[in-house]
């Protein structure tokens, strides 16, 4: 798992840290080496010193026990909790070791701040291990968590300052992004997605360059209340661009969000806007603000908005306005597109007409070049042609066999593709009115003109 190996990887770190733990002898027995007044007996001292000398883990565990039992006062408690929480720690009893590294914490200025950190960073590092979100208790133990990583963040400066401390910036830079991280992930699970958000983006100051990171921040973004769409996808992709483990998968699950906030008409246009996202998070940390990705309420409006006239102007000016057109119409099925045919192709399966339209009836009169692409099959589609995964079967209409060049046409259909240049648009799913199919010729019958209704709009 991602969570699991990211704390492994700082608790190795850590570990190389030097942090100023307990002395070696109590303070009271050194003072009472000096002639000063120890703080305490000398079978408390004799009780303690057994416990730490002890091989055994079990063993030591009683002895400390004891302890305890006898001495519950006793000003050695300081070492006695750090016995416990490094024994427990030993036996991989991650929940008694967080007790009493808790227990250790409590103590407050009783017990040396170095010791203390010791033991905020102990538990911080041994949650993940010793508590399940299952749990029932889990939002009291993440609680106290927080609590730890935030009290650990505090007091930090003070320990670097501490008299006998060897702690370099390097490692307060070190500790403070393993806290972060901390912090930042307990805050997710307990929902406190902007709280989370302020404690990634720290670590992220400090290394901008963490996969992981990157990616709880993204989910962070996208789990917030409302959801903050943009930002999630940008750091989601520069978690992958960052190679974060399972990058595949991360790749198909931000996918599947940007498919669920846009809403497009065609997958596929989706696959372009991941590249291009990709590509961009590559090379900058935060996403520019002049960077966007239209919503489906974005495209419902340009939808609603469009006819086939404004989709042509729109599709053939290009750039972003293109763009986003296409995301909006690219699946849209048009009721009633009309049209003048400029070329006629025709196969034992289908007919191409090549058909030019427009809101100006003396430009359709006139039009030799055609700016769409109209197949209607005139024999039962064979399996395997092309088609829209969700295209119902058309039935064919070997009547249009007698439309000729010149001619008007009145159809029904779905965008499928467009080319840019020269442009030309793609239709699938092609139903031509019935009463816009040339009866069969009669000697004498006038010629059909061009028809001159107003330009369609996609069907809801």
């Amino acid at each position: 798992m991602i969570i699991r190996n990211h704390l492994g990887k700082f608790a190795i770190m850590l570990a190389l840290v030097s942090l100023p733990g307990l002395p070696a002898k109590p303070a009271a027995a050194q003072d009472a080496q000096q002639g000063q007044q120890p703080s305490y007996t000398l079978p408390e001292y004799n009780a303690e010193q057994a416990a730490a000398s002890e091989k055994d883990p079990q063993q030591r565990v009683k002895l400390l026990d004891a302890f305890v039992a006898q001495y519950p006062n006793s000003t050695l408690m300081p070492y006695i909790h750090q016995f416990y929480f490094q024994t427990y720690y030993q036996l991989k009893n991650y929940a008694k070791a967080i007790e009493y590294a808790d227990k250790l914490v409590a103590m407050g200025d009783k017990a040396p701040i170095a010791a203390r950190f010791s033991a905020i960073q102990a538990r911080v590092q041994l949650f993940p291990y010793a508590v399940k979100t299952t749990d029932p208790d889990f939002h009291d133990q993440a609680v106290k968590q927080r609590d730890a990583a935030m009290l650990g963040l505090k007091v930090l400066p003070d320990v670097k300052k501490a008299p006998g401390s060897t702690m370099s910036d390097a490692d307060v830079t070190t500790i403070t992004v393993f806290l972060q991280g901390a912090l930042g992930l307990v805050n997710t699970q307990l929902k406190d997605y902007p709280a989370a958000i302020d404690a990634f983006k720290a670590v992220l100051a400090l290394n901008s360059k963490d996969p992981v990171t990157n990616y709880r921040l993204g989910l962070a973004y996208l789990n917030s209340n409302p959801a903050q769409s943009l930002d999630g996808f940008w750091y989601l992709a520069r978690a992958i661009s960052l190679k974060i483990p399972d990058d595949g998968k991360v790749k198909d699950y931000l996918r599947s969000r940007v498919l669920a906030y846009e809403q497009p008409g065609c997958d596929s246009q989706v696959d372009a806007q991941l590249s291009e996202l990709l590509q961009l998070a590559a090379n900058s940390p935060d996403r520019p603000t002049t960077y966007t990705i239209p919503s489906h309420d974005d495209l419902a409006k340009v939808s609603t908005s469009s006819t086939i006239i404004t989709v042509i102007n729109d599709l053939g000016a290009g750039g972003d306005k293109a763009k986003m057109t296409w995301l909006a119409i690219c699946g849209a099925e048009f009721p009633e597109v009309v049209g003048k045919i400029v070329e006629v192709q025709k196969s034992d399966a289908y007919t191409d007409f090549m058909v030019f339209t427009s809101d100006n009836a003396d430009q359709m009169q006139s039009a030799t070049t055609a700016n769409m692409d109209v197949k209607v099959w005139t024999a039962a589609k064979p399996a395997g042609a092309a088609t829209s995964s969700t295209a119902t079967a058309i039935p064919p209409q070997p009547d249009v066999v007698r439309f000729q060049k010149d001619d008007p046409i009145t159809f029904a259909g779905m965008l499928v593709s467009y080319d840019p240049s020269p442009f030309l648009l793609h239709w699938d799913q092609v139903k031509v009115d019935p009463t816009s199919i040339p009866a069969p010729e009669k000697p004498g019958a006038p010629k059909r003109t061009t028809p001159r209704k107003p330009a369609a709009k996609p069907s809801n």
